[in-house]
């Protein structure tokens, strides 16, 4: 792979199996970390794989055709995902977002969205199932996505100029492809979209008037753009501080050619600045990743594609839910719902990451990582 790698630590094989703690309490929907943080969200990657090389998050030279992808057999069946997804439901969770990695690429996901679907949160409500990909499958896959009961769809887009698009997933992807996926979406009624743009200065800063400009004249209050700060996740993608366009410039620039009024928040936890258009015609959102961390609010917990329990995108270490999922008690039985739920309550329970924080009170030339090693962001999603 050259000498230019850069290593990673296979997190994959290095959780703890969770604790079960005696006498299993069963959840009741009310579950808050050291923090008072409630556990609202679970995102649940569903593939480690890729068809993008971007390289804020797979970058080429890493993951090339020497890179070993997880097997099969390691991935959680739909059944097992279902089955997690259930008793975090139970502890109170009422949105999943599906991602990878590129999630379209599982196989047969639509039969995983259906099982999804089905679901119940603690009030008896549907919960929202959602959706993250690149587009690059979406024109052939969202009604068919919509029928088996997806609910709305995010799409990562980075440029609208081909040139500048290509350039960023590294693998001759036309922009084109992405926009006709956008569009089937909006058929299949997947709505609200979202699409979200990562932000890396002196890269693609220059596109940010011209997407915003092209989905408001095109789609107006249909899509909302999101313009997300250039994060230092994981350990491959070589993240400086001075590559990152703080939103408060992007807000700035955006104000001066279109005006820009600002939105309340919709949801409890959301880690979007919201603002709408003066005129009228639809909104974007500010996600301050760097320079105004949202630690406090953070009620999402992560699901990588073999199973590990992670608390924060920035997080060295997950839990092995797959080890109580496959696993076995001494006396050879199967640990029980109620236990693994236990063993999810008990996690979360003790959860006090707030890495963006950490980061946020160093000083500006302290570097820029607080931990050295992190998971990567194609493992348990974004």
């Amino acid at each position: 792979m050259g000498d230019n790698v850069i290593p990673l630590a296979d997190l994959r094989y290095l959780a703890p199996v969770p604790r079960v703690p005696d006498g299993a309490p069963a959840p009741v929907g009310l579950l808050s970390d050291r923090l008072g943080r409630p556990l609202r969200d679970l995102r649940i990657s569903v593939t480690d794989r890729c068809n993008f090389r971007c390289s804020y998050c797979m970058p080429k030279d890493v993951f090339d055709k020497a890179y070993t992808f997880l097997p099969q057999s390691s991935l959680l069946s739909f059944e097992e995902i279902t089955r997690v997804a259930r008793l975090f439901a139970a502890h109170g969770v009422r949105k999943l977002r599906l991602t990878g990695g590129e999630p379209l690429l599982r196989k047969n996901l639509e039969i995983l969205v259906a099982q999804l679907a089905a679901l119940r949160d603690t009030d008896g409500q549907p919960l929202d199932i959602t959706l993250t990909t690149n587009g690059s499958l979406l024109a052939r896959k969202a009604q068919s996505l919509a029928d088996a009961g997806l609910q709305r769809v995010t799409i990562s887009l980075d440029a609208l100029d081909d040139t500048v698009f290509q350039r960023m997933n590294d693998v001759g992807f036309p922009v084109g492809e992405v926009l006709d996926g956008i569009a089937a979406a909006a058929r299949a009624g997947l709505a609200p979209i979202k699409v979200n743009m990562v932000v890396k200065r002196g890269t693609n800063d220059h596109e940010i008037v011209p997407m915003a400009r092209w989905f408001r004249d095109n789609y107006g209050q249909a899509v909302t753009l999101r313009f997300i700060e250039y994060m230092d996740v994981g350990a491959s993608n070589g993240w400086r501080m001075d590559e990152v366009l703080p939103s408060s410039q992007v807000q700035r620039l955006l104000d001066e050619h279109f005006g820009l009024e600002a939105l309340d928040a919709t949801v409890e936890g959301e880690t979007a600045q919201r603002w709408r258009y003066r005129d009228g015609k639809g909104e974007v959102g500010l996600i301050s990743s760097v320079t105004q961390a949202f630690c406090r609010d953070c009620n999402r917990a992560r699901l990588s594609t073999e199973g590990k329990l992670f608390l924060c995108l920035f997080a060295s270490q997950g839990h092995d839910l797959r080890a109580l999922l496959r696993g076995h008690r001494p006396d050879g039985s199967a640990w029980t719902d109620d236990e693994v739920a236990a063993a999810i309550g008990l996690i979360w329970s003790q959860r006090d990451d707030r890495y963006s924080e950490l980061r946020s009170a160093q000083p500006a030339d302290s570097g820029h990582a607080v931990s050295a090693r992190k998971v990567e962001m194609h493992y348990i999603g974004g």
